[in-house]
């Protein structure tokens, strides 16, 4: 029987030092940010751990695992960061220090004892950074300069982490799906034939060769190098030129290409082919919800630069030292390219860490009621054993 789940609206509110505003409505202004998220909790279940979900730009309350979760018995806290919603401005570093106060809030204000973070999709990259940040803090300052203290904001450790679901970083896939036959910045009609895949005309068709993969990858990091570094330039001519205007707001076009979609022979998984999460990449691609498509200068180096970011994940992984880890690869994702994983587990330096595969399993667990609950058992059997969970 499925037990009656308390839905508890939470509020975490301090003061921001920001030297302009980047949030859009209540979420960080007047020099408050205010962070909103709900507490899901069998109604009568008393626990003392919580399993935080925390995404850079999601509350995820609505995903099938945190409502299983709360089916299992445990109690889960799905916290926003101060971009809800809404990442064209978002610099990770600051979604680092929203979760440090989620944590805070959860084991200060609502009591629990033990925090262990479930990093889905996006929010596995931020827990490894966030866990890294707080095991052994190095950062100071964003990619573009500007100060975020890290070494300052007495970050506390989650308990442990589940890696679930999740991508190397926003920044590596985002790279990974970039269109590299955009020429021209300013015009995506502007486009190497040689590489526009979502073209008939293409010479190269699927099954691609490795020597076409090699070249588009190549040409794919060469892309985000050029906006990179037009963001660099753009911000100091800002910065020499004085004045009102500090950050400037610009649209990446075609962000949402990877041979792997066409091509279900490189990197193979359960996936479908000729699909993405999204839907069809040849309409994504040039869609409004891509990747990416919306960002800021400082944005972009925070959260997309490939170079510049401090949120990469293996980097991070390489960090967490102390924390229990597991990992739970989806056979089926259509979001997580297969290699992703493999890359993370590889990187990870605690000694402490499990890892499972749930074959056919997709992104998001919709209409698989028995591989979402070959996850929630995972979860829970791993944290018995590592003392993180009663019973």
């Amino acid at each position: 029987m499925t037990p009656d789940v308390e839905r508890l609206p939470q509020h975490v509110a301090f003061r921001d030092t920001a030297a302009f505003t980047e949030t859009y409505g209540f979420a960080g202004n007047s020099g408050m940010v205010n962070l909103e998220g709900q507490l899901l909790r069998p109604r009568g279940v008393p626990s003392s751990t919580v399993y935080l979900f925390m995404h850079p730009t999601s509350t995820l309350n609505l995903l099938p695992m945190p409502r299983a979760l709360v089916g299992a018995g445990l109690h889960v806290l799905c916290a926003a960061s101060r971009y809800p919603k809404n990442d064209a401005a978002l610099i990770m570093e600051k979604v680092a220090i929203d979760m440090g106060r989620w944590i805070d809030h959860a084991r200060d204000a609502l009591g629990y004892a033990r925090v262990v973070l479930v990093g889905w999709s996006g929010g596995g990259s931020l827990s490894l950074f966030y866990q890294a940040q707080a095991e052994a803090p190095s950062i100071v300052a964003t990619p573009a300069g500007d100060p975020v203290d890290l070494t300052a904001e007495r970050l506390r450790p989650a308990d442990g982490i589940v890696f679930i679901a999740a991508h190397l970083s926003r920044a590596e896939t985002l790279t990974e799906w970039l269109d590299p036959s955009v020429r021209t910045e300013a015009d995506p009609d502007d486009r190497d034939p040689a590489l526009d895949i979502h073209d008939p005309a293409c010479p190269a068709q699927p099954p691609y060769s490795a020597d076409f993969v090699a070249a588009f990858r190549a040409a794919q990091v060469a892309r985000n190098r050029r906006i990179t570094a037009w963001c660099l330039d753009t911000l100091d001519r800002l910065k020499r030129r004085g004045g009102a205007e500090r950050e400037r707001a610009f649209v990446v076009h075609r962000t949402m290409c990877d041979p792997r979609w066409l091509d279900p022979t490189l990197d193979p998984n359960g996936r479908k082919p000729g699909w993405t999460y999204l839907g069809d990449p040849r309409t994504v691609n040039v869609g409004p919800v891509g990747l990416a498509r919306y960002t800021t200068l400082r944005s972009w180096l925070s959260q997309w630069s490939v170079d510049l970011s401090n949120a990469k994940g293996p980097a991070n992984a390489a960090r967490v030292r102390r924390t229990p880890v597991l990992q739970i690869e989806n056979g089926a994702d259509d979001a997580v390219p297969a290699t992703h994983n493999p890359a993370i587990r590889a990187a990870l330096a605690t000694p402490d860490k499990a890892f499972v595969s749930i074959p056919g399993a997709t992104h998001y667990y919709l209409g698989q009621p028995d591989h979402l609950a070959t996850c929630i058992a995972a979860v829970t059997d791993w944290s018995r054993r590592k003392g993180l969970l009663e019973g």
